[in-house]
């Protein structure tokens, strides 16, 4: 979190020391889940974690969080003028007969 701002190198940082002042802000992360921010890249970041985590060291989201567009391939959809079936409509189970043994 301190390599925000320059301070060093992540795997350098005292990372535990930053559960109290978390927890100042209602915000109870277990040391891994601290070690995991600072070390790594997380995929997901709650609000209030991202507030408290400003809060600490002083900065703004932007200057915390680098963005970049990335190109991305559109989803498939079905080719226009494909038939579409309706499942529910055409597909109805058959009713079970159970009939005694001979």
């Amino acid at each position: 979190m301190a390599a925000a701002r320059g301070d060093g190198h992540p795997r350098d940082l005292h990372c535990l020391r930053s559960i109290p002042l978390l927890a100042q802000r209602g915000i109870e992360l277990s040391s891994v889940q601290v070690w995991r921010l600072v070390t790594q890249i997380p995929e997901r970041l709650s609000l209030p974690v991202l507030a408290a985590l400003c809060d600490i060291l002083e900065v703004t989201p932007a200057e915390l969080i680098a963005t970049r567009a990335e190109a991305v391939t559109p989803r498939r959809t079905a080719a226009a003028g494909a038939e579409v079936v309706d499942l529910a409509a055409t597909i109805r189970p058959r009713r079970a007969r159970i009939t005694p043994e001979r």
